[in-house]
């Protein structure tokens, strides 16, 4: 059985009300820090040059098109992937004891493996680090996790990884 999602009734996220909070107000001084994306001194998306060549080669590629990808992903993405975390030489590459699933964004690709780790493996327990995403303890929950714990990665008085409590 799948979990009921969250509703309007819940609290928000907080980056993502923080973030409206930021687009509310009047004052010329803001500045948004919340959702990790360039902006232009506007405050609109500022799409880097490199992807906007990307993008313009991918549009005069005759070859392409915009068939299905399969249900796992683009084979070769993930292969290089793969390679590209555990290296080239892997063994566990080599004995194919390794595949790939390619998602839709950090949050989808998150919520993939938590359905992977909770249904197949069932695991119920996870922790995840304080700071986080607000919405990251909502994406285990629902994916059936019930024992969701916190680690602290981040000494903030001396500003850096707080090896001591991992």
């Amino acid at each position: 059985m799948i979990p009921p999602m969250a509703d309007s009734r819940a609290p928000p996220i907080e980056v993502f009300h923080m973030n409206k909070m930021y687009q509310d107000e009047s004052s010329p001084q803001k500045v948004n820090l919340t959702v990790g994306a360039y902006r232009t001194e506007e405050g609109k998306p500022w799409v880097l040059p490199v992807v906007r060549e990307a993008e313009r080669k991918m549009a005069d590629d005759t070859s392409s098109n915009h068939e299905y990808l399969p249900v796992l992903g683009f084979e070769p993405f993930c292969k290089a992937a793969s390679e590209l975390v555990l290296g080239k030489d892997s063994s566990a590459i080599k004995e194919g004891r390794v595949t790939g699933v390619q998602c839709l964004s950090g949050t989808g690709s998150l919520r993939a493996g938590a359905e992977f780790l909770c249904r197949v493996l069932g695991l119920k327990t996870v922790y995840i680090s304080k700071p986080s995403w607000g919405n990251h303890k909502l994406v285990f929950k629902n994916a059936g996790f019930d024992d969701l714990r916190e680690y602290r990665y981040w000494d903030n008085t001396n500003r850096c990884v707080d090896i001591n409590n991992l």
